[in-house]
């Protein structure tokens, strides 16, 4: 019943273009007419309103968990609750805890669609065919290791008529109503991964897949992704301390502009006074790289079920809680370097002089200035970054992937900075607010201001642009930023032995 419904279309045109073009029957809907996914021929909605109401055990026009799970136990498909959960999750539009006719079709044309994605990624030789062979390299690739009679035991789950090879047909009836996140292939490639270094460490953690983290991969990662981000960060110290001295002393009478703020850091302090906290910047990428990973894996137990990835919204939950844990451990350094950059020739003799005079002249409560808007900034920066990154991975797919789930490193790059720049933008004047309330207690004898009431200062005297003080240079540094990252992970995955996907 259920291979009966789904097209049995070749994925390419017959070898004979010729007589396929003069065939009244190898129009565009005869070669390849779904393109791998599931036939719009005039008489294929009514099979698949035939499976629809094979599966509506109850009769009541919609397909629940339960429904799903008798239904295919009647055609002798097994799956678990939380699979068939998953699917419903996946297909329900409308929230309301149950498949209609219209989202269970689109359902099964947009699983459809990554179930082929994922078929050409497996079929190494580009014969239509994946065998024991390239089962095992492409678990390899994914830093697994099977032997061949391992492999040969997956292909006879879904080797329908001996062969020893899964042609698609045999792929897609196997897989057809599995959920879409037991595919590994396209979550790899499309990992939000740590390269995109861009000075703010307030994304939502990595993903790392159970063969990962039980290989040691994800060590590597992480020791790759934060070399990569100490040497960006290095690269543009010059631009993220111009935006710390423009956030705190630029004003409608102080117009602070980029030269001129590169200028009067020279002359106060030659060229070297340009990387000024550069060091507290870097040293503070691996606790806080190291806490917030040990939190989100933590987080993640509580806040998902037993599934591997996390939904999108519980990821949020879990990035946004695991980088409140790790800026809170970590905030004193956030704090010394504000300090750092903004200090005068002479003023401190390294990062311990720094620490040990504000903590003499101000007490341990100086450290965690500026807490509450650093914590309240973590949710729309992470919030953005992540939604904007999904849209755009979807879009993508859903316009672009036909071949390959791979987009490239231009459209990875391009993704990755158009989303951290809109969280950045969306969480800016928070961090505005929370670099001066770092910077008040600094001067001695300043009075304490609280987040809203330095909110009102500046409105009222600098009005909505006085909150956006320093966006140029942070801007600057974005997309040198992503690049460097970039170029130094890749070379340091190859040192640490990680497999490129």
């Amino acid at each position: 019943m259920v291979s009966s419904v789904l097209c049995r279309c070749v994925a390419s045109p017959p070898p004979d273009a010729a007589s396929a073009a003069s065939s009244p029957a190898s129009s565009p809907a005869s070669v390849d007419p779904c393109g791998g996914a599931v036939c719009g021929g005039p008489d294929h909605r009514l099979r698949l309103w035939s499976l629809f109401q094979t599966l509506d055990v109850n009769r009541d026009g919609g397909l629940c968990v339960n429904d799903l799970a008798v239904g295919l136990r009647r055609l002798g498909l097994h799956r678990t609750e939380g699979e068939l959960r998953k699917i419903v999750q996946a297909g329900d539009k409308d929230l309301d805890g149950q498949l209609d006719f219209e989202e269970f079709v689109h359902y099964l044309q947009d699983h459809e669609k990554k179930l082929r994605l994922v078929f050409k990624s497996l079929d190494k030789k580009n014969d239509g065919r994946i065998d024991a062979q390239e089962i095992m390299q492409s678990l390899r690739d994914l830093g697994v290791k099977i032997s061949e009679q391992q492999a040969e035991k997956i292909l006879k789950s879904m080797d329908k008529n001996g062969t020893m090879t899964i042609d698609w047909n045999e792929w897609r009836d196997y897989h057809l109503l599995h959920p879409v996140e037991n595919i590994p292939e396209i979550i790899l490639y499309w990992k939000h991964s740590t390269i995109f270094d861009v000075g703010e460490n307030l994304t939502v953690p990595d993903e790392f897949t159970v063969e990962e983290r039980q290989t040691g991969m994800w060590w590597r990662h992480l020791v790759a992704g934060g070399g990569a981000g100490a040497v960006s960060r290095t690269c543009t110290a010059p631009l993220d301390r111009l935006k710390v001295l423009m956030q705190v002393h630029a004003s409608r009478s102080n117009n602070m502009c980029i030269v001129g703020g590169f200028t009067q850091m020279i002359r106060e302090g030659g060229a070297k006074s340009l990387w000024r906290g550069n060091g507290i910047n870097v040293l503070k990428i691996a606790p806080e790289s190291a806490i917030k990973f040990m939190a989100y894996e933590q987080i993640k137990r509580l806040v998902g079920s037993d599934q591997e990835a996390l939904r999108i919204h519980e990821r949020l939950v879990a990035g946004s809680l695991a980088g409140a844990i790790a800026q809170s451990s970590i905030y004193p350094m956030e704090v010394l370097k504000t300090r750092m950059a903004l200090r005068k020739t002479g003023q401190y003799s390294g990062m311990l002089d720094c620490a040990r005079k504000i903590l003499a002249r101000e007490g341990v409560a100086a450290f965690y200035k500026g807490y509450v808007p650093n914590m309240l900034g973590i949710i729309p920066y992470a919030g953005i970054d992540l939604a904007v990154y999904e849209t755009l991975k979807n879009a993508w797919l859903q316009r672009y992937a036909v071949n390959s789930a791979d987009p490239g490193v231009f459209v990875l790059l391009a993704c990755g900075t158009m989303s951290s720049t809109c969280g950045q933008l969306a969480s800016y004047p928070l961090a505005l607010v929370r670099t001066r309330m770092q910077a008040q207690a600094s001067i001695e004898g300043a009075p304490e201001v609280t987040m809203s009431s330095l909110f009102r200062q500046i409105l009222r005297t600098e009005g909505a642009f006085g909150l956006y003080r320093g966006l140029a240079p942070n801007f600057m540094k974005v997309i040198p930023a992503v690049s460097i990252s970039y170029v130094v992970y890749e070379n340091l995955k190859i040192t640490l032995g990680v497999q490129s996907r």
